[in-house]
């Protein structure tokens, strides 16, 4: 070999040997940075996160009465037994008192919260503290504790148990407060940090990322807008902030998915354009009052959509409107599917409810909509939602064959299901695993229409199904109960 070449291979080698270890340097090193940005983000945080005790009543389980050989009454009476036996036993039956009320018992809570807002004044030392509702839904007593160890005795403010957010207040001054980002840019795979105080464990943190945003149709509550995270959520961490890398709030850490009660993974947290709308109203109403509109809504599904002959595939089905509101005086109708809110696209049930609810009553919004293939917009004025007005929504389902008997609806039947006799058809059978069982119909659900036509018999109702034999795809307008949604089946 060449004396010329050995040292340069030489060189060569001692470069290739020497490059990974530079490499390994540098991801540690990357790590490293990431290890204290977390920790700094928790230094930032910590101080304003509260853990939360809560002290109630719950009545304790009642004790069975012992049996009665003679039945709920004694043969000789109430005297003849104080006779011999004095008092009445307690739990014997047709001795007074019958019925003793069951005793009281005290129950603990708690779980995590953190200071939003606060109000410095002569007279107005005051701090916000956002939290869920489960944690002080029922409280007599609740004592907060910052890190620092300092506690305070707090009440509560105002509570939304349909959102989750409660909103409690201490007096106290020169805290710190946590800044509430805009949720609405959140984006999938962003480190988010939880921090709260699980299983009574304060000042815990966990990292994630953002699994996803918009998660609604869970079941947690009735207004759902879900951030998932896989960042570690336990039992105690409820009410405590999901923070990102400045250490702004995007969400209030709120429930998680679990077979065993414990952190598997799916954790969810209430955005903060959310929790903030909902506390705004609850420090200065003392109520969250929600827009109405008056309808039925459902998921827009393939199904749904190739059988009301549109492309669409973003929108929800309006199934109901409720006769006077909002949404008839406007024009709105049964099969009309939303596109558009106040100029923004309606992708999914859950978000379009959020939407309608934030919006103020007495607003005037527009409504872009599909009807009968033509797109169309109306103008319609936000009323007030109250307690017996509700925007609900149906399940979507998807099918694959039939299986349904039905009758046709007489007077005693209408009675029997609170309809109009003439209105529609019964289900009195419906077979298992067919596609209407799937399609969550059942025994006393009514059949309205079938491809858009009113029914009024079993035999209509037989000869619609006939006539749809070819394209082996029907659409059912159905009543449970007193929702009305549509069913699209095919087989």
């Amino acid at each position: 070999m060449n004396k010329r070449i050995i040292p340069f291979l030489l060189l060569l080698l001692s470069v290739v040997a020497t490059g990974p270890v530079h490499a390994a340097d540098g991801g540690v090193e990357n790590l490293r940075q990431t290890s204290k940005a977390f920790a700094a983000v928790a230094r930032a945080v910590s101080p304003a996160v509260v853990f939360i005790q809560v002290e109630g009543r719950a009545a304790s389980p009642q004790l069975q009465p012992f049996p009665a050989p003679f039945g709920e009454e004694w043969p000789f009476g109430d005297d003849l037994f104080r006779h011999f036996f004095g008092q009445p036993l307690p739990g014997v039956p047709g001795m007074t008192p019958r019925r003793p009320q069951p005793p009281q018992r005290r129950v603990l809570g708690q779980g995590s919260g953190f200071v939003f807002a606060v109000m410095d004044g002569l007279l107005a030392d005051k701090a916000y503290i956002l939290t869920n509702n489960h944690v002080v839904a029922n409280a007599e007593k609740i004592r907060v504790r910052f890190q620092d160890g300092r506690e305070f005795n707090a009440k509560i403010t105002g509570r939304d148990p349909q959102s989750d957010v409660a909103v409690i207040e201490i007096k106290a001054s020169g805290l710190p407060v946590l800044a509430m980002a805009d949720s609405s840019k959140l984006e999938v795979g962003e480190w988010v940090l939880a921090i709260g105080n699980p299983f009574g464990l304060s000042n815990t943190l966990t990292v994630g990322v953002v699994s996803t945003t918009g998660r609604t149709s869970i079941g947690i509550t009735d207004y759902e807008d879900f951030i998932q995270t896989d960042a570690a959520i336990n039992p105690g961490n409820s009410g405590g902030p999901l923070v990102n890398l400045d250490g702004d709030v995007v969400g209030i850490n709120s429930a998680i998915f679990s077979r065993s009660g414990g952190y598997m993974g799916i954790g969810f947290a209430i955005p903060s354009n959310l929790a903030k709308a909902i506390a705004t109203q609850l420090i200065e109403k003392g109520e969250v009052i929600r827009g109405y509109l008056g309808i039925v809504i459902q998921p827009l599904t393939p199904d749904l959509a190739e059988s009301f002959a549109i492309e669409q595939r973003s929108g929800v089905l309006v199934a109901q409107v409720s006769e006077g509101s909002p949404a008839e005086q406007a024009g709105l109708q049964q099969g009309d599917i939303i596109i558009a809110y106040r100029g923004k696209p309606v992708n999914d049930v859950g978000s379009f409810r959020n939407r309608v609810s934030l919006t103020p009553p007495g607003s005037e919004v527009e409504l872009t909509i599909l009807r009968n293939g033509g797109k169309k917009r109306l103008r319609v004025s936000i009323g007030k939602l109250s307690k017996d007005k509700l925007l609900a929504q149906g399940p979507a389902q998807s099918t694959v064959e039939i299986g349904l008997t039905v009758q046709t609806l007489t007077r005693e039947l209408a009675e029997q299901f609170h309809v109009r006799p003439g209105v529609g058809v019964v289900v009195t059978e419906v077979k298992p695993g067919s596609i209407a069982a799937m399609a969550g119909i059942e025994p006393g659900t009514v059949i309205l229409q079938v491809n858009r036509r009113a029914v009024k018999s079993a035999a209509e109702f037989k000869k619609a199904i006939e006539a749809s034999r070819d394209s082996r795809r029907v659409l059912m307008l159905i009543r449970q109960g007193n929702m009305q949604r549509y069913v699209a089946l095919s087989w």
